[in-house]
């Protein structure tokens, strides 16, 4: 089972570790048992330049040695709501961002989910992106976001949408990806678990008005595809928008493990992976799935 959050604050530092044990594959370590997970819920405000965020952000995520896995928000770089930096402000992923987030992977010594920023792709297009480093700092998968908020302005309007549902095989678990408004549509994640997803990361721009849908969508999805849930949102306002914060650790029987408060702190778990594959198996809902893509093959 998942323990208490053993850290919080602006500056959470790593506390003791349970044991566990490491192997090895292709130069990244393999984890058994318990993992940690820090989410950086960041205050993102109007007055702070990118060039100091980014660097104040890379200093968070350093301080966070010993995690395993180090989540940041929804376009922490620019501000979830600021449509009109946009243009101006995105960037490829050989940019100056992501190459401050790989150092900080590198130093961290673990893995990190950088959220998402506004990534100018070859074609030109702009696209809500989030970014997975391993701890070497190598990019180690991409994803965009699918369903695109605003309705007819804002993000509808200036992003194009992705295309792709995206997991990643992580030395502790099986890594799918969604961003914020992916968390209203449960298709998405029903593929994600079909292509193996047991840990769920969903880096959030979410606004407080909100917040009730947040915390009740996260532990939706983590009871419908008895997985982990990641859930990284902002604090603070920006563009007149106040954030909701509230990040959280949900786990798959859809229990909070631990939850945030409304302003930036770093909350840290320690999560057991083969919770997941015990709840599936003592509760087999997925293998009684009738419509849609066939049930995920039982893992050994």
């Amino acid at each position: 089972m998942s323990s208490p959050a053993t850290g919080s604050g602006a500056l959470g530092q790593p506390g003791t570790r349970p044991g566990r044990s490491r192997l090895t594959s292709g130069g990244l370590a393999v984890l058994r048992g318990s993992v940690r997970i820090s989410l950086i819920q960041l205050a993102v405000h109007d007055d702070e330049p990118l060039s100091e965020r980014v660097r104040r952000v890379g200093d968070l995520v350093r301080a966070q040695r010993g995690a395993d896995l180090v989540v940041l928000p929804e376009l922490w770089p620019h501000g979830a709501f600021a449509y009109q930096r946009w243009a101006t402000e995105a960037e490829t992923l050989d940019d100056p961002t992501v190459h401050a987030m790989s150092a900080a992977a590198r130093d961290l010594g673990g893995w990190l989910h950088t959220g998402s920023l506004i990534e100018r792709a070859s074609d030109l297009q702009l696209y809500n992106c989030s970014v997975l480093l391993d701890p070497h700092g190598d990019i180690a998968a991409t994803y965009r976001k699918i369903h695109r908020f605003g309705f007819t302005e804002g993000e509808a309007k200036l992003i194009s949408a992705g295309e792709e549902p995206v997991t990643y095989p992580a030395p502790f678990g099986t890594l799918g990806f969604a961003i914020c408004y992916d968390l209203r549509f449960p298709e998405l994640f029903r593929l994600l678990v079909d292509r193996g997803a047991e840990i769920l990361v969903i880096p959030a721009g979410w606004p407080a008005r909100r917040v009730a849908h947040w915390r009740l969508l996260l532990q939706a999805r983590a009871v419908e595809c008895q997985a982990y849930v990641l859930g990284c949102a902002t604090a603070g306002e920006h563009c007149e928008v106040r954030m909701s914060g509230h990040s959280m650790v949900v786990d798959p029987w859809g229990e909070i493990v631990a939850e945030a408060g409304e302003d930036e702190e770093v909350l840290t778990v320690e999560i057991d992976p083969a919770r997941v594959a015990e709840v599936r198996r003592d509760f087999p809902v997925l293998r009684d799935r009738r419509l849609g893509l066939p049930a995920p093959a039982p893992r050994g």
